[in-house]
C-alpha cells in the first residue's frame, strides 16, 4: 500500500447504511509490489453525527531494516506513516439536499509537510445501501513539494456489498485524479497525478462473529509517490473490524 492524498477506502460512504455508530477497524497488507515487499498496516474510524461525519485512517509502512541489528522494524521518516483526518459538514440532513455536504480534510506525514483541502461531497446510494457513490471536489491548499498550477482534486469513492449475490463480498475503493506539478529533470515536468486502490473482501462469517476480513488491494497509479509513469502494485491482507 501506499499513501492515500484524499480518501483510504468506502467506509465512509458505506457506513451510511448503519447510522451514526462509529465504523472502526485494522487493516494489516503485505505489498507485493516491485522495491516494496513489506507490511503496512491501516487503522480507520468513521463516525456519523447530527452536523456531518468524522473520517480519519492512520498508515504505517514497515519498510525500515537495520541490518547490522537483523531486525525489521517501522519506518520513522521517508514513507513512515500517513495521517488524514476528514470532516463532512451537514446541517441539512433533514433537507431535500441532505445527500450533498461540505468537506474539509487535512493529510500528513513524515516526509512532507500538511496538505489542506476544502471542497464539497455529494453521496449516492442503493435504497439499502448495499451499493454506494460518493463524489468529492476540493481544492488543493498544497503549498511546496508538487506544488500545482490547478489545485483541485476529484474522487470517487465506491461500495458494492455482496458482490455477485454472495453474502460477505464487498468491492470497494477510490479514485483520486489532482494537479501536482513534479520535476523529473530540467526539462520533464508533469502536471497531475493519479492513484485508484481498489479493493474486494470476503468476510469469515460466524467463525470469527463477523469481525475478520480476507482481501486483497491492488494499488494503481500515474506520477505518484516519486514514480514517473504508470504502476502496478497488488498487495494481499486481512482486516478486523470492531
Amino acid at each position: 500500500m501506499s499513501t492515500k492524498p484524499i480518501i483510504a477506502t468506502a467506509v465512509a460512504a458505506l457506513a451510511f447504511a448503519f447510522g451514526a455508530k462509529a465504523q472502526t477497524n485494522v487493516q494489516t497488507f503485505y505489498d507485493f509490489g516491485k522495491d516494496r515487499q513489506y507490511v503496512t498496516t491501516t487503522f480507520e474510524m468513521f463516525k456519523g453525527d447530527k452536523f456531518g461525519d468524522t473520517f480519519f485512517f492512520i498508515d504505517h509502512y514497515y519498510n525500515s531494516t537495520n541490518k547490522e541489528a537483523k531486525i525489521d522494524g517501522a519506518s520513522s521518516a521517508i514513507n513512515g506513516s500517513y495521517f488524514e483526518i476528514e470532516r463532512g459538514i451537514n446541517f441539512w440532513q433533514d433537507s431535500a439536499l441532505k445527500d450533498l455536504s461540505g468537506h474539509i480534510e487535512y493529510d500528513g506525514s513524515t516526509w512532507g509537510a500538511g496538505i489542506w483541502c476544502f471542497g464539497a461531497k455529494y453521496f449516492l446510494h442503493s435504497q439499502d445501501f448495499s451499493k454506494t457513490l460518493s463524489l468529492y471536489l476540493m481544492y488543493d491548499l498544497h503549498r511546496g513539494i508538487g506544488e500545482a498550477d490547478i489545485p483541485v482534486k476529484f474522487t470517487a469513492v465506491w461500495g458494492l456489498s455482496d458482490l455477485f449475490g454472495l453474502k460477505g463480498l464487498t468491492f470497494k475503493g477510490f479514485a483520486d485524479l489532482w494537479g501536482n506539478n513534479t520535476k523529473w529533470g530540467p526539462d520533464d515536468e508533469t502536471k497531475f497525478s493519479f492513484l485508484t486502490e481498489p479493493q474486494l473482501w470476503l468476510n469469515l462469517g460466524s467463525a470469527f462473529d463477523g469481525h475478520l476480513d480476507i482481501g486483497t488491494e491492488i494499488e494503481l497509479s500515474y506520477n505518484f509517490a516519486g514514480n514517473k509513469g504508470f504502476m502496478v502494485n497488488p498487495c494481499a491482507g486481512l482486516r478486523w473490524s470492531f
